[in-house]
Protein backbone atom coordinates (compact mmCIF):
# COMPACT_ATOMS: atom_id res chain seq x y z
CA UNK A 1 0.00 0.00 0.00
CA UNK A 2 1.51 3.29 -1.03
CA UNK A 3 1.81 6.02 2.04
CA UNK A 4 -0.34 8.79 0.22
CA UNK A 5 -3.16 5.67 -0.02
CA UNK A 6 -2.93 5.13 3.67
CA UNK A 7 -3.66 9.10 4.15
CA UNK A 8 -6.33 8.99 2.00
CA UNK A 9 -8.07 6.02 3.62
CA UNK A 10 -7.35 7.55 6.98
CA UNK A 11 -8.16 10.93 6.18
CA UNK A 12 -5.10 11.67 7.57
CA UNK A 13 -2.74 14.83 7.52
CA UNK A 14 1.17 14.56 6.43
CA UNK A 15 2.63 16.77 8.58
CA UNK A 16 6.04 15.78 6.65
CA UNK A 17 7.41 13.65 3.85
CA UNK A 18 6.03 14.46 0.42
CA UNK A 19 8.56 13.35 -0.82
CA UNK A 20 7.40 9.23 -0.05
CA UNK A 21 4.26 9.64 -0.82
CA UNK A 22 4.74 6.81 -3.48
CA UNK A 23 6.57 4.59 -1.08
CA UNK A 24 4.96 1.23 -0.60
CA UNK A 25 4.29 0.05 2.97
CA UNK A 26 3.89 -3.77 3.49
CA UNK A 27 3.30 -3.91 7.41
CA UNK A 28 2.13 -1.95 10.35
CA UNK A 29 3.34 -2.24 14.19
CA UNK A 30 1.23 -0.24 16.71
CA UNK A 31 2.75 0.79 20.35
CA UNK A 32 3.04 3.11 22.93
CA UNK A 33 5.78 1.37 24.44
CA UNK A 34 9.10 2.36 22.28
CA UNK A 35 10.70 -0.54 23.91
CA UNK A 36 8.59 -2.51 21.64
CA UNK A 37 9.77 -1.51 18.79
CA UNK A 38 13.43 -1.46 19.31
CA UNK A 39 13.12 -5.19 18.39
CA UNK A 40 11.18 -5.28 15.19
CA UNK A 41 12.02 -5.45 11.35
CA UNK A 42 10.90 -2.14 10.56
CA UNK A 43 11.56 -2.22 6.53
CA UNK A 44 8.96 -0.89 5.15
CA UNK A 45 6.66 -0.55 7.94
CA UNK A 46 4.60 2.13 9.56
CA UNK A 47 4.88 2.77 13.40
CA UNK A 48 1.30 3.36 14.46
CA UNK A 49 1.08 5.19 18.11
CA UNK A 50 -0.23 7.63 20.29
CA UNK A 51 2.49 8.86 22.12
CA UNK A 52 3.59 12.21 20.99
CA UNK A 53 7.08 13.13 22.20
CA UNK A 54 10.29 13.16 20.88
CA UNK A 55 10.91 9.58 22.56
CA UNK A 56 9.06 8.37 19.66
CA UNK A 57 11.04 10.06 17.13
CA UNK A 58 14.33 9.08 18.70
CA UNK A 59 13.31 5.31 18.58
CA UNK A 60 12.63 5.38 15.15
CA UNK A 61 15.63 7.05 13.80
CA UNK A 62 17.66 4.10 16.10
CA UNK A 63 15.39 1.60 14.86
CA UNK A 64 15.28 2.75 11.66
CA UNK A 65 11.38 3.28 11.05
CA UNK A 66 10.59 5.70 7.80
CA UNK A 67 7.03 5.96 8.83
CA UNK A 68 5.15 7.35 11.84
CA UNK A 69 1.29 7.97 12.20
CA UNK A 70 -0.31 9.78 15.49
CA UNK A 71 -3.10 8.52 15.92
CA UNK A 72 -5.79 10.04 18.71
CA UNK A 73 -5.02 13.75 17.37
CA UNK A 74 -1.53 13.84 19.05
CA UNK A 75 -0.68 16.77 17.41
CA UNK A 76 3.56 17.12 16.14
CA UNK A 77 5.82 19.68 17.70
CA UNK A 78 7.89 21.65 16.23
CA UNK A 79 10.81 19.65 17.87
CA UNK A 80 9.59 16.52 16.46
CA UNK A 81 9.42 17.67 13.11
CA UNK A 82 12.89 19.14 13.49
CA UNK A 83 14.14 15.85 14.61
CA UNK A 84 11.50 13.82 11.63
CA UNK A 85 12.78 16.12 9.12
CA UNK A 86 16.46 15.96 10.05
CA UNK A 87 16.37 11.88 9.66
CA UNK A 88 13.96 11.65 7.16
CA UNK A 89 11.21 10.43 8.49
CA UNK A 90 7.66 10.49 6.90
CA UNK A 91 5.03 11.46 9.76
CA UNK A 92 1.27 12.28 9.98
CA UNK A 93 -1.38 12.52 12.39
CA UNK A 94 -4.96 11.44 12.60
CA UNK A 95 -8.10 12.09 14.66
CA UNK A 96 -8.92 8.48 14.98
CA UNK A 97 -8.00 5.70 17.26
CA UNK A 98 -5.26 3.39 17.01
CA UNK A 99 -7.65 0.69 17.39
CA UNK A 100 -9.96 1.63 14.39
CA UNK A 101 -6.75 2.70 12.52
CA UNK A 102 -5.15 -0.99 12.43
CA UNK A 103 -8.49 -2.37 11.74
CA UNK A 104 -8.88 -0.37 8.96
CA UNK A 105 -5.25 -0.52 7.88
CA UNK A 106 -5.21 -4.59 7.89
CA UNK A 107 -8.53 -4.40 6.27
CA UNK A 108 -6.68 -2.42 3.02
CA UNK A 109 -4.23 -5.39 3.14
CA UNK A 110 -1.02 -4.12 5.48
CA UNK A 111 0.32 -6.85 7.22
CA UNK A 112 1.05 -6.67 10.82
CA UNK A 113 4.73 -7.03 12.01
CA UNK A 114 4.73 -10.73 13.66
Amino acid sequence: MLLKEIICLLEASLVYGEQYLNKEIKKAFAADLMSDVLRLNTEDMILITGMANLQVLRTAEMSDVSYILFVRNKKVTPEMLALAEENGIAVMQCKQSMFKVCGELYKAGLEPVF
